[in-house]
């Protein structure tokens, strides 16, 4: 086990808090492992009903995951680890989308890349004022994961898309208005929804009960032009249609796609075509990517930029994305080795 997940029971609720503040609750594989052994045994425990997720202190919910760790381990052991980590976090992922008992998560503070993936897949999703959503990935050359290659393409017309290819930060009302939170509570509330829950009430009755006016979802009225601009199909379609709109807000956006990795963006469009049948296979996808773009050039110079020398200066490779082939593309998607495949945890039900 580890000190970086509290894990408890409440009666008939079990509470899973995240305790890793100085990372923002970045999820580590001894998390991603603390996480899934508790809801293994709730999953078969009659006397557990429901689930609280949430974090013990500080302004993240989960910043992502330890990428860090991952771009040692492309350095070091050719990847071992990273692999070790993603094959963790996904299996959780899977867990949770498919777990048969209410989850509550309070997306209370950051909920980005990792954090995105233990929120999204729970029957009940509370952002708050403090709720700061966004999938990165593309700025440090990795990919939208932790099944954002299912859960982007279902948001309402092009949101998907724009998230991916910008990082666009979403807060709560932002949030609700995309389908990415159930709920909006102000967070000083969050601790007497917590206490109703365990004292038995049902979840969803609680969170109608004290959810609050908020502000109107400024994406909202960006709705329009992101459809239309981000509609195509192809990085080169959503660049021109960007560089062809004269407004400030396709300027800025335009901006934000092209500061990004292009073999991530590709990937991304990618994913969302791939149309999955079913969660597990589209886990299963998003490993074989990860297995792959973790030890490519771009997810070494990326994580290096932003996060070790923290210049904001990576130099990807290709740097356009004409320079991004299908070759290359096929060559991240393709099956891994016979044997090493990601599986979910077995259905004992």
């Amino acid at each position: 086990m580890t000190d970086e997940v509290n894990i408890h029971r409440h009666g008939k609720v079990g509470h899973i808090s995240l305790a890793r503040p100085k990372a923002l609750h970045a999820l580590t594989l001894g998390m991603c492992e603390a996480m899934s052994a508790a809801l293994l045994e709730w999953r078969d425990d009659g006397d557990i009903e429901a689930v609280i997720l949430d974090h013990a202190e500080g302004r993240g919910f989960c910043a992502g995951g330890d990428v860090t760790m991952v771009r040692n381990s492309a350095l070091e052991d050719d990847g071992a680890a990273g692999r070790a980590f993603f094959y963790a976090e996904y299996r959780l992922n899977h867990l949770m989308f498919t777990y048969p008992k209410p989850i509550v998560a309070f997306m209370d503070g950051v909920t980005m890349g990792g954090g995105v993936g233990i929120s999204q897949p729970c029957d009940f999703r509370v952002a708050t004022e403090n709720t700061m959503f966004a999938m990165p990935e593309g700025s440090i050359g990795l990919f939208p994961d932790v099944g954002a290659g299912w859960y982007l393409p279902r948001l309402p017309g092009a949101v998907g898309k724009f998230l991916a290819l910008t990082a666009a930060r979403l807060d709560g009302a932002e949030c609700l208005w995309a389908g990415l939170a159930t709920h909006h509570l102000p967070s000083d509330s969050l601790a007497a929804a917590k206490a109703r829950i365990i004292a038995g009430e049902e979840a969803g009755t609680v969170l109608a009960d004290l959810g609050n006016s908020h502000p109107e979802a400024r994406i909202a009225g960006n709705a329009e032009k992101i459809d239309l601009l981000f509609g195509p199909d192809t990085l080169e379609g959503i660049i021109a249609a960007l560089e062809a709109d004269d407004s400030e807000w396709a300027a800025k956006e335009l901006k934000a796609v092209r500061s990004k990795c292009p073999t991530t963006g590709k990937v991304a469009l990618r994913q969302f075509a791939a149309d999955q049948p079913d969660f597990a296979a589209n886990m299963a996808m998003e490993y074989r990517i990860a297995s792959r773009i973790m030890l490519r050039h771009d997810f070494i110079e990326g994580v290096r930029a932003v996060l070790i020398d923290k210049d904001g200066a990576p130099q990807w490779d290709p740097a356009s994305p004409e320079g991004v082939t299908e070759a290359m593309l096929d060559d991240i998607f393709a099956p891994m080795p016979e044997g090493e495949e990601w599986t979910p945890f077995p259905d004992l039900s």
